[in-house]
């Protein structure tokens, strides 16, 4: 008896407790991260909402610029851009304070970079 009284009131607590929901904001976010080779890199990115779970980016790295699309998805924040003539995606886990701290490759390369955006 007692094991289906607290059984219950754990599953009340889950129907009560609100889920929470990792998001990523629209603006401007400092970027730092590693190259391929391992050489340091900084900038900033820029994210623009299309939809609740959509977005465009943009990041000005040194003299390199390059535009994506992006996706939010539970805690996933995935985006896959263009650099010259290559494709690249980049995979970030969205943190509770609102940074995406992520790994990214591009194609027909070795090996994969490391990449940290912080909100401004």
């Amino acid at each position: 008896m007692m094991k289906k009284i607290l059984a219950g009131a754990l599953l009340g607590l889950a129907l009560v407790a609100p889920a929470h929901a990792q998001t990523v904001n629209a603006g401007t976010y400092n970027v730092e991260g590693t190259n391929l080779d391992g050489s340091a890199y900084n900038g900033t990115a820029t994210i623009e909402l299309t939809s609740e779970t959509t977005c465009s980016i943009e990041w000005h790295t040194g003299s390199t610029t390059s535009n994506g699309i992006c996706m939010l998805y539970g805690d996933a924040f995935a985006a896959g851009y263009v650099l010259g003539d290559a494709v690249g995606l980049i995979v970030y886990n969205v943190q509770g304070d609102g940074s995406l701290h992520g790994a990214w490759t591009i194609s027909g390369q070795d090996g994969s970079g490391t990449e940290v955006l912080t909100p401004q």
